[in-house]
């Protein structure tokens, strides 16, 4: 009996010391990767591929050096508004546009009614511009006359929406068109207020024919006017195209893309 408890020990013992009992290394979690957990003596060798606690302490300081991972999201639209620089206004634009334009009107009007006669044609280009003075009591190319009062009120409301509107205005080409019609309102408006017969009466001073004397061809005109009809065309095409004030386009908004003009 003896000889079969010892012949069985025996065999239990070889059996116990083919087997190697493993335990599972638990993982921290730490943004610069997988780090086994620390070991009970520091001195202990690791297996290849493994980390220990200087690793640690390496992926903790890089981890550290970036800031922008683990940084609040709600901080990045705040950092991307920094980074875009703020559009201006183009108010200085369309004040500066009208102002010239408005100024060339009234030099170029002045020297027309001291240097030509009424009724008086003076023929340039071989004919294919005809400088003549001659007094408009209606809308742009003599359109419309005997309505004199109602085109100086719609003009002065005109120059008002325009000035109301140039704080909210951010497309260029927007400013480009709005300075040209508040120019032209402006340098008739100037006419219809200031000349003869009276306020609020007065004859605009026209002085471009084309093709032929008098207006026999093509309405005679002056700058304002041409100012007025380039800078409605101008608005109109933007209006087309779908371009807003402030620069975006109204199709593009319902996409989520926004494009600047």
């Amino acid at each position: 009996m003896r000889h079969l408890r010892r012949s069985a020990d025996r065999r239990a013992e070889t059996s116990s010391a083919g087997c190697e009992i493993r335990l599972p290394q638990h993982e921290l979690r730490h943004p610069g990767g997988p780090v086994p957990a620390r070991s009970a003596s520091p001195g202990a060798a690791r297996r290849p591929g493994e980390r220990g606690p200087a690793d640690y302490r390496r992926a903790r300081r890089a981890a550290r050096a970036r800031p922008d991972r683990g940084a609040p999201l709600s901080e990045q639209p705040e950092d991307a508004a920094r980074a875009t620089p703020a559009r201006r206004p183009r108010t200085r634009l369309l004040l500066a546009l009208a102002a010239l334009l408005f100024l060339v009107d009234l030099a170029t009007k002045l020297l027309v009614v001291a240097t030509i006669d009424r009724g008086e044609n003076i023929r340039l280009l071989g004919g294919l511009v005809y400088l003549t003075h001659a007094r408009n009591t209606g809308a742009a190319f003599s359109f419309a006359e005997g309505f004199t009062v109602v085109f100086t009120l719609i003009a002065a409301v005109v120059a008002v929406v325009i000035v109301r509107a140039a704080r909210r205005l951010f497309s260029t080409a927007w400013a480009v068109a709005l300075g040209l019609v508040l120019g032209g309102a402006l340098g008739n408006l100037v006419d219809r207020v200031f000349r003869d017969p009276g306020f609020l009466r007065g004859g605009v001073v026209d002085f471009v024919s084309v093709f032929a004397p008098n207006g026999e061809v093509y309405p005679i005109f002056n700058v304002a006017d041409s100012g007025i009809v380039v800078g409605g065309l101008l608005g109109a095409y933007l209006a087309l195209r779908g371009v807003e004030f402030d620069g975006t386009r109204s199709r593009d908004r319902g996409d989520g893309a926004v494009t600047s003009s």
